[in-house]
């Protein structure tokens, strides 16, 4: 092994890249671990809320079951990364980088998938709005979400405004005064007036869109949305790379931690075989987990 002032130059110089990319990586990984937590809390929080009311069957049209599963997925994915981090376990930081690099291969190929299959995955989303306009008064949830995007967006149903003819009460065969109509969300209303006339939909569902354009929006949501996604694109690449960036970065530093903890533990059984060849004997040291903060000796 080598002698004199070059073997602690090299060491103390592997160790400082390790202390950068351990509390780097700790960081990250506790910012990611409150995320987690506080999206987890208020997913739990929605869920109780909406178990008040009937609930939907599918997770796509829950977002109390989305919240909870992205939640507990960050906080177990974070937690991993904080112990590994402080424990020094390689086993650990595997494990970590193993995870959040799969996690970012399956969210950039979804994402890749749902752009070459557009039509598709359009089409599977309507099918899934058409699913809770037909609970639309049944699930408080979803008719919240429902209403708040078809005032937001100025648009009506999924595909377009006949997509309520799904709903028993909005159906033309239905009788009551919804028959045939659409929610007071859908209608365009007077600006000169701040009264909502909440049966300006009255009739509009078995007319064509050039009688009833400017009574009601006829344009679908999920048209809406993706004109406005387009339309706001630099936010929507500012929100991506929000999400993308971190997850990139955890991947690159967790790779070269784990690189850094290598070194030192190949310098330390470089160190400890010289030691025992020279005939002087120490105690065996577990270089797979170590205390919360330097695992090694200096």
């Amino acid at each position: 092994p080598p002698k004199g002032g070059g073997m602690n130059i090299d060491f103390s110089f592997n160790k400082g890249y390790k202390l950068i990319y351990k509390y780097g990586m700790f960081i990250l990984s506790c910012l990611n671990f409150l995320i987690g937590a506080c999206i987890l809390a208020v997913g739990i929080y929605a869920e109780i809320e909406r178990q008040k009311y009937k609930t939907l069957e599918g997770i796509f049209l829950a977002p109390a079951i989305i919240l909870i599963l992205l939640g507990i997925v960050m906080f177990i994915v974070s937690f991993i990364g904080v112990l590994a981090s402080l424990r020094d376990n390689l086993h650990l930081l595997q494990a970590f980088l193993y995870i959040l690099g799969i996690c970012l291969v399956l969210e950039l190929t979804g994402g890749i998938v749902a752009l070459l299959f557009r039509n598709k995955t359009l089409d599977f989303v309507n099918d899934n709005i058409r699913r809770g306009i037909r609970n639309y008064y049944d699930d408080l949830d979803f008719k919240n979400i429902m209403d708040f995007v078809q005032e937001k967006f100025k648009c009506c149903g999924g595909e377009d405004f006949k997509d309520w003819e799904n709903n028993q009460y909005h159906n033309c065969s239905a009788p009551g005064p919804l028959a045939c109509g659409v929610p007071y969300t859908c209608c365009i209303h007077n600006k000169t007036t701040n009264v909502k006339n909440t049966m300006c939909g009255y009739k509009t569902i078995s007319k064509v869109r050039q009688q009833v354009h400017d009574i009601i929006y006829v344009r679908g949501c999920t048209h809406a949305v993706l004109i406005w996604f387009t339309d706001n694109y630099t936010i929507m690449a500012g929100v991506l790379l929000g999400i993308l960036v971190p997850q990139f970065f955890g991947v690159v530093i967790t790779l070269l931690y784990i690189s850094r903890v290598e070194d030192i533990i190949s310098e330390h059984s470089s160190i400890r075989d010289g030691l025992l060849q020279a005939g002087h004997r120490q105690p065996a040291v577990d270089f797979t987990g170590g205390g919360c903060c330097m695992c090694f000796p200096g």
